[in-house]
C-alpha cells in the first residue's frame, strides 16, 4: 500500500504574526463573529486569499488557471458571494467578513433564532439548530444561498431571558417577603417564651421537691 493521503492544511498563520495592527483588528474580527479562536479567522483568511490567487493568475491569462473561471464564480454564487455582475477584479477586493457571514453561527444570529453571536454558537452546539430538519453542530459549517432558506431549530427552545417583574410585582413581593420576615421572627420570639416558662416551671418543681425533702 501507498503511503497514507497527507490531508492540505486547512489555514496559514499570517506572515506578520506580530504586527500589532493586524492583531487588533484581527482581535476585533474574532469578538463580532464570536470565533472560538484566531485558527477559526485564519481558516477564512486562507480561504479568501487562495480565491485571490486564483483569480490573479486568470487576470494575467494563465491558460491553466483561465477555465477555473466559471467553476469559481458558480461556487461564489452558490455561496451568495457573488452574483451576475460580479467580475474577476471585484473578487480581488473580497475580504475575509465576506467568507464569516456565511458561517452557519453568523447565519443563525442574522436571522434572528439567536440573541448573540456567542448564543447562535451554544445552541448549534447544543443541536438545537438544523439545516432542512437535519441538525448541525458546526458553527463553521459554510451555508450556501439556497440552504440558508430552510434553517431553523431542530427542537423547541425558548431563547427570551426570563421577564423583569413589574415595580408593583417587586413592591408586592418585598412586601410578602416582610410578611414573611415579620411573621418568622414572632413565632421564634413566642417559641422562646414558651421555652422560658418550661424552664421557670421546671425550675419551681425542682424547687419545691428540695423543700419537701427537707
Amino acid at each position: 500500500m501507498g503511503a497514507p493521503r497527507r490531508n492540505r492544511k486547512q489555514y496559514e498563520k499570517p506572515g506578520d504574526i506580530r504586527n500589532l495592527e493586524r492583531i487588533k483588528t484581527d482581535h476585533g474580527l474574532v469578538e463580532q463573529y464570536g470565533l472560538k479562536n484566531m485558527k477559526e479567522l485564519w481558516k477564512a483568511q486562507t480561504e479568501i486569499s487562495r480565491l485571490r490567487g486564483n483569480v490573479r493568475e486568470m487576470l494575467s491569462g494563465n491558460v491553466k488557471y483561465k477555465s477555473m473561471e466559471d467553476n469559481i464564480m458558480a461556487r461564489l454564487k452558490k455561496l451568495g458571494i457573488a452574483n451576475d455582475s460580479t467580475t474577476l477584479d471585484n473578487l480581488l477586493d473580497l475580504s475575509e467578513s465576506a467568507m464569516l457571514e456565511r458561517r452557519l453561527q453568523t447565519i443563525v444570529f442574522r436571522k434572528g433564532l439567536a440573541r448573540s453571536m456567542k448564543q447562535a454558537r451554544q445552541l448549534i452546539v447544543h443541536g438545537y439548530i438544523a439545516i432542512n430538519g437535519r441538525r448541525v453542530n458546526r458553527p463553521g459549517f459554510i451555508v450556501d444561498s439556497e440552504a440558508e432558506k430552510h434553517i431553523g431549530y431542530y427542537k423547541p427552545i425558548d431563547i427570551m431571558p426570563p421577564a423583569k417583574p413589574s415595580a408593583e410585582q417587586q413592591g408586592a413581593q418585598q412586601e410578602q417577603h416582610e410578611e414573611q420576615a415579620a411573621s418568622e421572627a414572632s413565632t421564634e420570639v413566642e417559641a422562646a417564651k414558651g421555652e422560658e416558662a418550661q424552664e421557670a416551671a421546671e425550675q419551681g418543681a425542682a424547687s419545691q421537691e428540695g423543700n419537701e425533702s427537707s
